[in-house]
C-alpha cells in the first residue's frame, strides 16, 4: 500500500475528482482533499492511497507536473507524519526570555511600569 501526496490542486477539486485522476493507473483505496477546519475550503493538497506499489509509482511518475483542472500538480510519495513540538504560533508554552515563559518586552509591557501611551 502506497500513500501519495498531491499538492498544488485547484480549489475546485474534491475527493471524487482526485480519486478519478488516479484510477487510470490502478486501484485507489482512498482519496482525500484536505480542507481548512474553519472555512471548509480546500487547502490545495490531498492524499491518495493505492493498493499496488508498482501502480502507485507509475501514477506518481506520470502525474507529477501534469496539468489537472488548470493547475500543474506536484505528486510524490507521502512521508510519514512527524510529531510537532509545542511552541508554535500562538502557543504560550514557547521558550521565551522572561520567567513567565513569554518573550517579554515590547510596547505596553506591564513589567516596565504599566501601559504607556505614545501620544
Amino acid at each position: 500500500m502506497k500513500n501519495i501526496f498531491v499538492s498544488n490542486l485547484s480549489f475546485r477539486i474534491n475527493d471524487e475528482d482526485l480519486k478519478q485522476a488516479f484510477t487510470d493507473y490502478g486501484a485507489v483505496t482512498s482519496a482525500k482533499v484536505i480542507k481548512d477546519n474553519f472555512s471548509g475550503r480546500s487547502r490545495g493538497f490531498g492524499f491518495v492511497e493505492m493498493t499496488n506499489d508498482e501502480e502507485a509509482l507509475k501514477a506518481i511518475e506520470e502525474l507529477n507536473n501534469a496539468e489537472f483542472d488548470g493547475k500543474v500538480m506536484t505528486v510524490s510519495e507521502a512521508r510519514p507524519k512527524t510529531d510537532r513540538k509545542p511552541g508554535g504560533f500562538g502557543d504560550s508554552r514557547g521558550g521565551g526570555s522572561d520567567s513567565r515563559g513569554g518573550s517579554g518586552g515590547g510596547y505596553g509591557d506591564k513589567s516596565r511600569g504599566g501601559f504607556k501611551k505614545r501620544f
